[in-house]
């Protein structure tokens, strides 16, 4: 495969850049979210009340718990172009939660290169398809077009 540059990139698109690890979405992790976001919605934090209630039979993982493991998993690797310094996150295009997660599931990532222009010298848009695999589902938690903008240099 071709390395992933600025100047490669054009030859990776529709390509996928990246697979991520396993990673087990716990019940402290859900809580967790659930507390840092003041969302204490009974569907992810109250074990029991869901074992009994919920259609899931159990606790589930919020859907913007699943989208900000982007970020997690962007940092593992495969997804910076290794001429650049840094990025900034520029936003999303489109999200789409496909099916509830349990709590306790575990998930990848997939990442396939969908976008990358130069916005100004030195500064390069990259939109990325963002695919979150549930281990045992047969369609994706989530998936998630991310844009970031990436500098091949740092700034005074």
């Amino acid at each position: 495969m071709v390395e992933f540059r600025t100047d490669t990139a054009h030859q990776l698109i529709g390509k996928e850049l990246y697979v991520s690890d396993w990673l087990t979405i716990d019940q402290k992790m859900v809580t967790s979210f659930a507390t840092t976001t003041l969302d204490p919605d009974w569907m992810h934090v109250d074990v029991a009340r869901s074992r009994e209630s919920s259609p899931y039979g159990g606790t589930i993982v919020q859907g913007f718990l699943m989208l900000s493991l982007v970020i997690y998993f962007g940092h593992m690797g495969g997804t910076q172009p290794k001429d650049t310094a840094y990025a900034l996150n520029y936003g999303l295009d489109r999200v789409r939660f496909l099916a509830p997660v349990r709590t306790g599931s575990r998930v990848r990532n997939h990442v396939v290169l969908t976008d990358f222009r130069e916005r100004a010298p030195d500064r390069y848009l990259q939109k990325t398809t963002n695919t979150l695999e549930v281990e045992g589902l047969d369609k994706p938690g989530m998936v998630a077009d991310w844009l970031v903008l990436w500098f091949r240099e740092l700034t005074s």
